[in-house]
């Protein structure tokens, strides 16, 4: 993808919506049934909490995001979790949602950053009380196995998250990062600081064209397929769906997307974004025989919504911040693909 079609970003203009108690704003959602929750944003001096419910990650492995996050002007808070481990846990279970507990709880915390993904969160998300991040919320930022915490608060509090890199993708040297990496970094100061995100990427020959608006949800897609039937279930009716995923063969992926289909969350969609695919070549002999846009078209085929595919977001370089749980647009057609958070709605 040419640079010029990565993300691009601008300032919110006019008045933001009147504060509800805890600085959050509220919106009706696409469908209409649920009004996201959207935390206030970062000032000058407000604290990120970084922690580890996942994946275990050394303290000089986040040293290089605690520089940059505080030369955002930002004060940063270092859970207990970090420098822990537990097998490939950063702790055990006990000690991972103590941990996340204490910073949702913490009022000096503004924002909470996850250290890195991996797995974990479903082993400790049913022990996390979220009384206070719902009476005071929060941004929480992540993404692949975090996407259990983005469908949870989704799903049971309306409250939007920040689905993006985490502190193991900060660059070691930030004069030798690349201008994608750097952009992607630099996405997430923007989300956490209160600008309207806007994304544009260019046309793919598989894209369906048309416009839509809804509450933006999503994230990893074998995650999400773990969590049909359980409390942290994501809700797609009237929504706009975003999905990626890594290391996954032709077959695994045209079976989550059945999972998708046969329990109902693509029936309703306002549109589909497919992020970034990393897929496990065929075994020899086992070839698949389709490719990831005859998966996801074959499911699709009798909804007429928009489309798009190989947008930038997963696991790859071009992983941008997504504000999951705002109302956003999407338009698609045959010149690209626009994305823009609407703050008139959210």
């Amino acid at each position: 993808m040419n640079r010029k079609h990565f993300l691009s970003s601008i300032l919110a203009t006019g008045a933001l919506l009147p504060a509800i108690p805890g600085g959050a704003t509220p919106a009706l959602s696409g469908d209409g049934a649920k009004k996201p929750i959207i935390p206030p944003y970062l000032k000058p001096g407000d604290t990120i909490g970084i922690t580890c419910p996942a994946g275990y990650i050394l303290l000089k492995d986040i040293e290089p995001a605690i520089a940059q996050m505080k030369s955002w002007g930002y004060n940063v808070k270092v859970g207990n979790t970090v420098g822990q481990r537990d097998a490939t846990f950063g702790g055990t279970d006990a000690e991972r949602a103590a941990d996340f507990q204490q910073l949702m709880d913490d009022h000096e915390v503004q924002a909470i950053m996850c250290a890195r993904g991996g797995y974990g969160f479903v082993r400790i998300i049913d022990r996390l009380d979220f009384s206070r991040l719902e009476s005071r919320p929060k941004w929480i930022i992540g993404f692949s196995d975090i996407t259990v915490l983005h469908c949870h608060l989704s799903h049971q509090y309306g409250i939007a998250s920040i689905h993006s890199k985490m502190c193991n993708s900060f660059p070691d040297d930030w004069s030798k990062a690349d201008p994608v990496q750097i952009d992607t970094i630099l996405s997430i100061k923007k989300a956490l600081s209160g600008e309207t995100m806007k994304y544009t990427t260019g046309p793919n020959a598989f894209n369906r064209v048309g416009s839509a608006t809804g509450v933006l949800v999503g994230g990893n897609l074998k995650t999400i397929e773990t969590l049909a039937g359980s409390k942290s279930d994501l809700l797609t009716a009237g929504k706009i769906l975003f999905v990626e995923d890594t290391g996954e063969y032709l077959y695994s992926i045209d079976r989550m997307f059945w999972n998708l289909s046969r329990t109902g969350k693509l029936d309703k969609l306002k549109g589909l974004i497919i992020g970034g695919f990393k897929v496990k070549p065929d075994d020899p002999g086992e070839e698949f025989g389709r490719t990831v846009p005859d998966i996801v078209l074959e499911k699709v085929k009798n909804f007429d919504y928009p489309v798009c595919f190989d947008f930038p977001v997963g696991h790859q370089k071009n992983n941008f911040a997504l504000k999951s749980g705002a109302v956003h647009t999407l338009e698609v057609n045959t010149e690209g693909v626009t994305l823009v958070e609407n703050r008139a709605k959210s």
